[in-house]
């Protein structure tokens, strides 16, 4: 006998390509035999019941609190900007329902440590979206390493591009250029990018960072406006990894005319370099070469899968699809396969340990070779 679907609440949903819309819905529609959609909460109702008609959703709830009370809700989607997170998924877990939280759980650690202590406390499902363990070029990469492609991992480099906090942004994405608002490159560009190299390669055992500024204001395009800008646009972050694994990654905001997404990985016996359109490898396609032994020249690599991508979905909505399963299974099964607000917790203690890094270095002496 098939159970009955989890009865899924937005808050935050936009029809108009935004992220919720263009991988969650996808997703949780292609699984239908496990979900519902049931409604949505904007920041007004009118904007509820324009998203509810034109994505054909059942209920526009009049606020977010609505429809956290709504006995027809079991899991809380929480999709809105970082600044307020907070207050939307503790007062979910109070009410009793599961929540999938999209990354960075909280603005700042503090606030992610206490969602996620809030969440140990109750009987819920705590989902934080941290998709660089679920897509499935990351899933392809960690099986080659796994499998011994390369032999022992020497060190690994990846150069990426951010989009966005360089000197030019628009009206809605300006709230990314405030590092009051939780949501800068090292948190949300790298946080991702961290995910797919320790599900891939493990974990850090010593980091070290820099960070620069070129940019103290930033253009508004749709507006002309000049405002304000206070997070870095180079992001620099080097050090070890667990298996003694030498590590550089550099993220640049802005659009690269060059190379956007650029991961090698060598080692004793080969080595792999992963490609891609933009540097978030949870949401892009990616292309994987190798060359290994007595190979001179890299050639695409045929890999094992765990799983196979859907047909019908792109790589984001079907690395969100793989949470939303697992998600699942967790709610019915009282398993924790899904990642949870705890791995939240470890990845923003983990970008914490790199702005401490970077600051001390603003503080520190500057060396002169004159």
């Amino acid at each position: 006998m098939s159970k009955p679907p989890i009865r899924v609440g937005f808050i935050g949903l936009n029809p108009n390509n935004k992220w919720a819309a263009t991988a969650h819905i996808p997703a949780l529609r292609s699984l239908e035999e496990d979900f519902e959609i049931i409604g949505v909460a904007n920041r007004t109702l009118e904007s509820a019941q324009r998203t509810a008609q034109e994505l054909n959703l059942k209920s526009a709830f009049a606020s977010p609190a609505e429809l956290i009370a709504s006995p027809d809700v079991d899991l809380v989607v929480v999709t809105v900007k970082v600044p307020h997170h907070f207050e939307l998924v503790s007062a979910a877990l109070k009410a009793g329902k599961h929540v999938y939280c999209e990354w960075p759980l909280g603005n700042g650690l503090d606030e992610a440590r206490e969602l996620a202590a809030m969440a140990r406390e109750t009987k819920s499902v705590a989902v934080i979206g941290t998709q660089g363990q679920t897509a499935a070029g990351v899933e392809e990469l960690k099986a080659l390493i796994a499998d011994g492609y390369v032999g022992q991992v020497l060190s690994t480099s990846i150069i990426a591009s951010g989009g966005n906090w360089a000197g030019q942004t628009t009206a809605d994405s300006y709230y990314l250029s405030d590092g009051a608002n939780g949501a800068s490159m090292q948190s949300i560009a790298l946080g991702h990018t961290l995910v797919a190299i320790q599900h891939a390669l493990g974990n850090f055992d010593a980091v070290d960072a820099t960070f620069v500024r070129n940019f103290d204001t930033v253009e508004i395009s749709d507006t002309a406006e000049v405002l304000p800008k206070d997070v870095p646009d180079q992001v620099m972050v080097q050090g070890r990894l667990a298996n003694s694994a030498a590590i550089s990654i550099h993220f640049r905001g802005g659009v690269s005319r060059g190379t956007n997404f650029l991961w090698e990985i060598n080692g004793t016996e080969g080595d792999i370099q992963v490609t891609g359109d933009m540097g978030y490898p949870q949401i892009v396609k990616l292309s994987i070469t190798g060359a290994r032994l007595d190979d001179r020249v890299l050639a695409p690599l045929e890999c094992k899968r765990n799983r196979s991508p859907a047909e019908n979905l792109s790589p984001a909505a079907d690395a969100v699809a793989e949470i939303y399963k697992r998600a699942a299974a967790d709610i019915r099964n009282g398993t924790r396969t899904a990642p949870t607000f705890d791995n939240g917790v470890a990845l923003h203690e983990l970008i914490n340990h790199i702005e401490v890094s970077a600051a001390a270095k603003q503080k520190g002496v500057v060396l002169s070779f004159d």
